[in-house]
């Protein structure tokens, strides 16, 4: 994650823009910047396009919501701002109705 811009408004003024259960996808590579235990800093976390669930939301710098975001296919837990995501499905984990045709 990077250092708080200073043109950013603060996110957590108003609600988050994802849930927990939304089904999101990657919008660009996300790289190791020194908080990912186990690999380089560099190293490509999440290729662009990977699809995953958000776990939890929380906050960093008192300015930015972030969610986990469960990439399961690279079995990797990511934490990841709103402008690096995009919604894949709204209704991912919704009750399903039951119609019956007749």
């Amino acid at each position: 994650m990077a250092n708080r811009d200073p043109q950013d408004a603060n996110e957590l003024e108003g609600p988050p823009e994802y849930e927990v259960g939304q089904k999101v996808r990657s919008i660009r590579d996300i790289r190791n910047d020194g908080t990912y235990p186990g690999a380089p800093v560099g190293d490509v976390l999440i290729p662009a396009g990977s699809v995953g669930y958000v776990i939890s939301i929380g906050s960093y710098l008192q300015m930015y919501h972030i969610y986990s975001v469960d990439f399961y296919e690279h079995r990797r837990v990511i934490g990841m701002r709103a402008k690096e995501l995009e919604m894949v499905d709204a209704l991912a984990n919704a009750p399903q109705s039951h119609v019956r045709a007749g």
